[in-house]
């Protein structure tokens, strides 16, 4: 925001505004000498406020945005573009009612959106309705349905950083789930930022350029200060200090999460009751998969569609529920390393594989379970309405169920879900209070029970039945007083009055209040007929009000065992991946695999998790590492299977380590610390780097990163750019890793000239994928062998793939001559070296001639040999 005395300019990345400080004249994008009404007085100033927002300004049924917001929304939403009075000033609006599609349209183009309400009750105000700004929405402050993915979590994160280390803080408001964490280098921040894959990134601006391709949001550094962060933090959670939480020492995570905090207070100008807690996790704890690891193995998402089909995730999710959906993609992402927990995953997974009845009667009662997590974060941070209480109380309802099931189990993880909370206070009390059938909305009544609360029946008596209430209220007042003329009117000036006729005043009581006297009567009122006057016209109103009170109340209620319900949805949604878990097991044919300590991998008959769902006939294949071998140097020709194979042995090992069977007929494993994968091709247009790039940053990457417990992946090294540059780079990149690294490493090459590292490395074997040749024809048999090959089949897998005939023949012939013409270069090589070593030979002077002649016959063998 510029400012000075004449004129303010706001600016943001979609518009800039200039404001006339006079409020009398006004210049907006072109809009000269605007006469400003009330109500657009109040939308430049809070305009002024969140010059970076567009505004949702309430009036009566619609938001209506004006100016520059007008024709941005209007584009955006494809709405019809209008304009107001006699200055034609730019405008576009949608219904309140049905907001939440146009706010998540707008959110997802990255635009910050404040909802201006109205304040006060429009019959009541004095002058112009009171507006201000209750909510400001943004990528990662998503809380309602229509604008979140059941499936996903999404995240707001917060970085802070000094000269050595990385602070972050992440939180799904939607849920409640708030962790923290410290890296020591920008790269493990990245991996987890791939990890989390937050919506919304929140960074002091002078490291904002550090995350180019994430939606970073840079924040005031004001709010990065530890003591400011420090004291937020202390006032959020009402504690003495935070060493409850287990990070009173975490100076940089105390940072981004006090920033984090105060950004959520700022933007959601409301209570914050599902965020309760705060877990510090640290990153040595689990596996780190990269962001090349995790797309190269297709974990999240298919590579060729971008869809969850075809990608591990897609095979492994069976889950019931929606937590439990996005509680398997956190347990994908974060690999165990702790082999007792492994076992201990593995152990209930076994369990309900062995136990049929019991996993059916689990699915049975997960089935009926909504998603608790943000039905409970909706209900504390006050958005729910009456249908979302009756869907958690429909999914409490199932938790006795779940836990009697559960107490018959064996296996200890499953014993541990079994010793969840029910719920019956929460359930009787929706039970009792809330309406089968309730409306969609809480200020518009018809959400509470008949019989919940005295007032509101008899608020409800008096609606439906006025009329008889008055003739009931008059023969009572005929018989108290004896006068049989008496009438119970109405009128709009009076109200409800009580009319005497002359003749019978005398027989008036003393409570009868004189209103008014007509020429052959008198009318009065008296204090019981003036209240229930007051609550049979005031009826309606109070019923909508006193049920929007009730709900409230309702809704601290269950706010007190928030923490609880909480528990018992994590709960259960660990119970939903191991069911999945266990019914895909069965389904796919997965075995249990061990764990062993030996740093071996032993596959026997292993298959790819999702290629064997496309394909008709999957061939297995075995894979055998351990000390004695931990370098495979696998040649074939494309499309044989050699990138399937190797990707097959890593997500059978990733599978392992999050608790889950694998395709196999069996499988030893020791546990891996990290899995790498250098596979395919691809450019970075939008960071300028080409595919050979690229392809030696994730190289880089590898042989900086990995250990000898690592799993290495690397298909095509050096593919890039020439061949003697390439072949030199692969080699190079194999005997680093086997000496210096020594991880277990699966390495697929082209160059057949690799498959020398045999004799010349220890543990390093090579292996081919079989080919079976019918004249120009090739077979792929997809089965892995001992040995190396030293054809490539490039011509007829061009000829598979349908390249035009005349191209084929023209390669072969092309072919043939480039190898005739290598081979003749070949010859010259070996030649011109056998001369100069008969040179060499030469000066041995007095050597016997035969003798040398015998060297000479050797030296000429042995480098025929190595040609």
């Amino acid at each position: 925001m510029i400012n000075n005395n004449l004129y303010s300019v706001a600016c943001n990345n979609s518009c800039t505004i200039i404001f006339i400080n006079n409020l009398n004249h006004h210049f907006f994008l072109g809009v000269d000498r605007l006469k400003i009404t009330p109500a657009v007085k109040q939308y430049i100033e809070n305009k002024q406020q969140y010059p970076d927002c567009i505004l949702f300004f309430r009036m009566g049924d619609f938001y209506e945005m004006f100016f520059e917001d007008a024709k941005i929304v209007s584009r955006e939403l494809n709405i019809t573009l209008t304009s107001r009075g006699k200055d034609k000033v730019p405008l576009a609006g949608v219904p309140h009612h049905s907001v939440q599609p146009y706010l998540a349209k707008l959110v997802k183009k990255g635009y910050k959106v404040a909802i201006v309400e109205q304040l006060e009750d429009p019959r009541f105000a004095k002058g112009v309705v009171k507006r201000g700004v209750v909510r400001i929405v943004t990528p990662g402050t998503l809380i309602d349905d229509l604008m979140l993915n059941e499936n996903v979590n999404n995240y707001l994160m917060a970085i802070a950083n000094n000269d050595k280390c990385y602070g972050a803080a992440i939180v799904d408001i939607s849920t409640g789930e708030f962790l923290v964490t410290e890296v020591n280098h920008i790269e493990k921040l990245k991996n987890e930022i791939t990890r989390f894959n937050p919506a919304e990134i929140l960074v002091p601006s002078f490291i904002a350029n550090l995350f180019k391709g994430w939606h970073v949001n840079p924040y005031e550094e004001r709010f990065f200060y530890k003591p400011i962060a420090y004291t937020k933090l202390k006032e959020f959670f009402e504690v003495a200090n935070l060493e409850g939480f287990g990070i009173e020492k975490q100076e940089l995570a105390i940072s981004a999460a006090g920033a984090l905090i105060n950004y959520l207070e700022e933007t959601q100008k409301t209570s914050l009751k599902q965020i309760n807690n705060i877990k510090y996790f640290s990153t040595e704890d689990h596996m780190i998969l990269d962001a090349a690891t995790i797309r190269n193995l297709e974990l999240i998402k298919s590579i060729i569609d971008n869809s969850t089909k075809n990608s591990l995730l897609g095979v492994l999710d069976k889950t019931l529920t929606p937590m439990g959906s996005r509680l398997l993609k956190q347990w994908l992402l974060r690999p165990l390393l702790d082999k007792k927990k492994i076992n201990t995953r593995l152990s209930a997974v076994e369990e309900l594989t062995a136990n049929l009845l019991m996993k059916e009667e689990l699915q049975d009662g997960l089935k009926q379970m909504y998603d608790i997590e943000r039905l409970i974060g909706k209900i504390a941070y006050g958005n729910a309405n009456a249908r979302d209480l009756l869907a958690l109380k429909k999914s409490l309802l199932v938790l006795p169920l779940i836990k009697k099931v559960l107490e018959e189990s064996n296996s200890a993880l499953l014993q541990e879900i079994s010793k969840i909370k029910t719920q019956n206070k929460i359930v009787e009390l929706i039970e009792k209070a809330i309406k089968e059938d309730p409306a969609a909305t809480i200020k518009e009544g018809n959400i509470i029970k008949k019989n919940y609360n005295k007032d509101l029946d008899v608020l409800r008596e008096l609606k439906t039945n006025s009329k008889k209430f008055i003739a009931d209220l008059q023969k009572h007042e005929i018989k108290r007083t004896g006068i049989k003329s008496l009438k119970i009117k109405y009128n709009k000036v009076f109200g409800y009055f009580i009319e005497v006729t002359k003749p019978n005043l005398h027989l008036v009581p003393s409570n009868y209040i004189r209103k008014q006297t007509q020429v052959n009567s008198e009318r009065f009122i008296t204090e019981e007929l003036k209240e229930h006057e007051s609550k049979i016209l005031n009826a309606e109103e109070k019923i909508v009000n006193l049920e929007y009170e009730l709900f409230c109340n309702i809704i601290n209620q269950i706010n007190e065992h928030t923490k609880e319900i909480q528990k018992a949805a994590h709960e259960i949604a660990k119970l939903d991946v191991l069911v999945s878990f266990a019914n895909v097991s069965l389904v796919n044919r997965y075995t249990k695999p061990e764990l062993n300590s030996n740093n071996e991998i032993n596959i026997k008959a292993g298959r790819h998790p999702v290629l064997e769902q496309t394909e008709q006939i999957y061939i297995p294949n075995d894979c055998l590492m351990d000390e004695n071998l931990n370098m495979m140097i696998i040649t074939g020709p494309n499309m044989a299977g050699k990138s399937s194979y190797m990707r097959q042995v890593a997500l059978i090992q990733l599978m392992a380590q999050i608790g889950c069977f694998v395709p196999a007929d069996y499988a030893s494993l020791d546990i891996v610390d990290r899995i790498f994968t250098r596979v395919g091709a691809h450019d970075d247009l939008a960071s300028g780097q080409s595919t050979f790039m690229v392809e030696m940053n994730e190289t880089a990457n590898i042989l900086n990163n990995a250990t000898k417990k690592s799993l290495v992946i690397l298909d095509e090294i050096g593919r890039g750019t020439s061949t003697f540059d390439g072949v030199s780079i692969a080699w190079s990149v194999a005997e680093y890793i086997n000496k210096e690294i020594k991880a277990k490493t699966l390495f697929a090459t082209h160059y057949h000239v690799l498959n020398k590292l045999e004799t010349k490395l220890k543990s390093v074997k090579n292996f081919n994928i079989t080919v079976a040749e019918d004249g120009d024809k090739i077979v792929f048999l997809r089965k892995i062998m001992p040995g190396g090959t030293d054809k490539s089949y490039g011509v007829q897998v061009a000829k598979l793939a349908g390249l035009p005939a005349d191209v084929i023949e023209r390669a072969k012939q092309i072919q043939f001559q480039l190898e005739d013409e290598n081979k003749m270069k070949d010859k010259v090589v070996v030649e011109r070296t056998l001369v100069n070593k008969t040179r060499t030979l030469d000066k041995f002077a007095g050597t016997q001639t035969d003798q040398r002649e015998y060297v000479y016959k050797k030296l000429k063998q042995k480098n025929l040999e190595d040609w």
